[in-house]
């Protein structure tokens, strides 16, 4: 659809890239919905490479004259972090950068994000409440000997050992996505996940499992970490400024209008789902993608920042995770920038006050 605008006209025209492309951390799902949102009618899916290029709209469905491709994460990119992805690809504009990944490689990959995307990470850790009657929090998973599961390299996982949370000897970095050793384990292990995907995953299809997790959000142990925020490369906050001043407030009020009617842009993520096929090894189906929206609105995972405008930053919050993440990362032999301050790694210049849900 080519809305209201004119041929070559469009809001984004002449100031954004022709294609504004962006790098997510995971194949399509519903946390990724406010972004799939911005892509319009008539798009088309590349199999082989995970992505899905379409015009990009605004909130009235009116064409901004460039096109959007989002380009899929995770096993579709050899499992790369999104910063290393932004500086091997000139051509990717924006991504999916953590504020604890944008501080681990603020040295040698730095990004500046422009929108929080998630105000809560819903990363979690989740175990069987049958085998643990009496665990309620992560900190309570660290008082028995269960196994806990996660992504190597990640650091709140570095910050719950090094704090006490959780024990050295009882965590493994070597999971990558899969459910079959927690299966396997019958209910021994803990495992990370997301609070929007897995619980519903283990409960409704993964049938050799069928049964309820609990879980607590990595956020509420003391890691507050923003996530799926949308971050560039910093000289592009001065060379792109006038397409992040236009551009950024589409994906604020995006974040706002999936969360309130998503079916449209669910059915966008389930066509390339199904259309990827199996070569990545993800499954997803309309009733996950129903427990994903229903959970990041019920958990409060994208909600308005403090100061009540979707998509920002508090900086006390970024200085706080900064300060707790330099002596993780200065420990594993990779230091982030000196001086790092929540300056150099977000900005709210871009947003819209006025948008909020």
């Amino acid at each position: 659809t080519t809305g209201s605008t004119t041929a070559g006209g469009g809001a984004l025209a002449g100031i954004c890239p022709e294609t504004v492309t962006i790098q997510l951390d995971w194949m399509p799902e519903a946390e990724h919905g406010f972004l799939y949102q911005l892509v319009g009618d008539g798009y088309t899916i590349d199999k082989e490479k995970a992505y899905v290029t379409g015009p990009l709209v605004d909130s009235t469905g009116a064409d901004t004259g460039v096109d959007v491709q989002i380009r899929s994460g995770g096993p579709a990119q050899q499992f790369t972090p999104v910063s290393q992805i932004m500086y091997n690809n000139d051509d990717v504009f924006l991504g999916y950068v953590y504020t604890d990944e944008a501080i681990q490689y603020s040295t040698d990959y730095p990004t500046v994000a422009v929108e929080s995307g998630f105000e809560k990470n819903p990363q979690m850790i989740m175990w069987d409440p049958a085998t643990y009657p009496d665990v309620e929090t992560i900190a309570d998973l660290g008082q028995t000997d269960a196994v806990v599961r996660y992504f190597s390299g990640a650091a709140y996982m570095e910050y719950f050992t090094a704090s006490g949370i959780l024990k050295a000897d009882q965590v493994d970095g070597s999971y990558n996505g899969d459910s079959s050793l927690f299966i396997a384990d019958e209910g021994k292990a803990a495992q990370q996940g997301f609070g929007s995907a897995e619980p519903y995953l283990y409960e409704s299809v993964l049938t050799d499992w069928g049964k309820a997790v609990k879980y607590e959000y990595i956020n509420d142990a003391g890691w507050e970490n923003y996530a799926e925020s949308i971050a560039t490369k910093p000289e592009n906050i001065t060379e792109y400024a006038d397409c992040l001043t236009a551009l950024v407030p589409m994906i604020q009020q995006a974040s706002v209008d999936y969360l309130n009617d998503p079916a449209d842009t669910n059915a966008v993520i389930l066509d390339a789902v199904d259309q990827f096929g199996n070569d990545f090894g993800w499954t997803y189906d309309q009733a996950a993608a129903d427990y994903g929206v229903a959970t990041i609105k019920a958990d409060g995972l994208v909600a308005n920042g403090t100061d009540g405008v979707m998509g920002s930053f508090d900086a006390d919050r970024v200085n706080g995770l900064i300060e707790k993440a330099i002596a993780i990362y200065t420990a594993l032999g990779t230091p982030p920038k000196e001086g790092l301050t929540a300056d150099d790694i977000v900005t709210n210049q871009f947003l819209d006050p006025s948008i909020h849900l």
